[in-house]
């Protein structure tokens, strides 16, 4: 359809997913042939993320070689790995210390990443601090679950997740969790921007932009109900 639409003239934009329109894979394909795009930036959320981490990694003072990271995500889907080596370029900025990283291959639900991370901190028994960080909070949920099962506090534990839909149920529950902040992406106002950039084009014929991103906020227990995360 998109090879169609842009022999014919026709104008197209897309919501969150890439496409192109001389191939089916998006990873290799070269600018000139990618749709238009409105959605969220995947390197730009793995900064967001990563810099929290770096953060709050310096707040509490933990020592980097008591410490390490497990970053887990599908690793053959693109998007997610921008997030992820983008965190970790972040992490490893913001706070300034060499922290070990630990790569988990999931498929992005929380109970893979919940097994996959139990194996892994069976691996490691020594770190007394755990990082978790990922895909989305699918990942970091289950992580989170799977070192605070293995006997780690709530203190010992930071996870940063990327969605806030996980997370703030962790935080409505009141109780102690090593889950303690995530990068809010809101679906409604890639919609809005979707809308907006459409009317600009065919009212006032203002050229699409190659990649247009909406706007993702950080919330934690105390500002998520302010930031309109909704928790069903």
């Amino acid at each position: 359809m998109a090879q169609l639409a842009k022999s014919g003239g026709v104008a197209l934009l897309t919501s969150d997913d890439q496409v192109c329109t001389n191939g089916p894979s998006p990873s290799s394909c070269g600018k000139d042939n990618m749709v238009p795009r409105v959605g969220f930036s995947g390197t730009q959320m793995g900064t967001e993320v990563g810099t929290r981490a770096g953060e709050d990694f310096k707040k509490l003072g933990w020592k980097a070689e008591d410490t390490a990271i497990v970053d887990a995500w599908k690793q053959d889907v693109t998007v997610c790995t921008d997030r992820v080596k983008a965190n970790q370029k972040a992490f490893k900025e913001t706070s300034g210390a060499d922290v070990k990283v630990i790569e988990v291959g999931t498929d992005n639900t929380p109970s893979d990443a919940q097994n996959k991370i139990s194996a892994t901190v069976a691996g490691n028994r020594s770190v007394k601090n755990w990082i978790v960080m990922g895909c989305n909070d699918e990942n970091v949920s289950g992580g989170v679950a799977a070192i605070q099962n293995a006997g780690y506090a709530a203190d010992n534990v930071l996870g940063v997740g990327l969605g806030a839909y996980l997370a703030c149920k962790e935080w409505r529950g009141g109780k102690p969790t090593g889950f303690k902040a995530a990068l809010f992406i809101n679906g409604k106002d890639v919609g809005a921007l979707a809308v907006q950039t459409m009317y600009d084009f065919l009212k006032n014929g203002k050229s699409m932009p190659a990649e247009a991103f909406a706007p993702t906020k950080m919330v934690d227990a105390s500002n998520w109900q302010q930031a309109g995360v909704s928790c069903s």
